[in-house]
């Protein structure tokens, strides 16, 4: 819970409840955060992952199995 600050205090008869999110953000604020960042990194992530997929795809195939032998070798034997 956010203690009350002075602008939460009007006077000493008139207090404001924080906001449904808890968080204590008042209608209008303009710090929302960097949604529109955070959309534009996850995108741009998604599609490097998808060409170095399509582009390595074979070989990153065969170095995981590759490991994954050794691993079992050792493990196992």
């Amino acid at each position: 819970m956010i203690p009350p600050n002075e602008s939460d205090v009007a006077d000493a008869d008139t207090v404001h409840a924080p906001d449904a999110d808890g968080l204590g953000r008042r209608p209008g604020d303009p710090d929302r955060g960097d949604v529109p960042g955070w959309v534009l990194i996850t995108m741009m992530t998604a599609g490097l992952v998808v060409m170095l997929w399509a582009l390595a795809g074979d070989a990153l195939s065969d170095m995981f199995q590759a490991a994954m032998a050794r691993v079992s070798n050792v493990s196992g034997g």
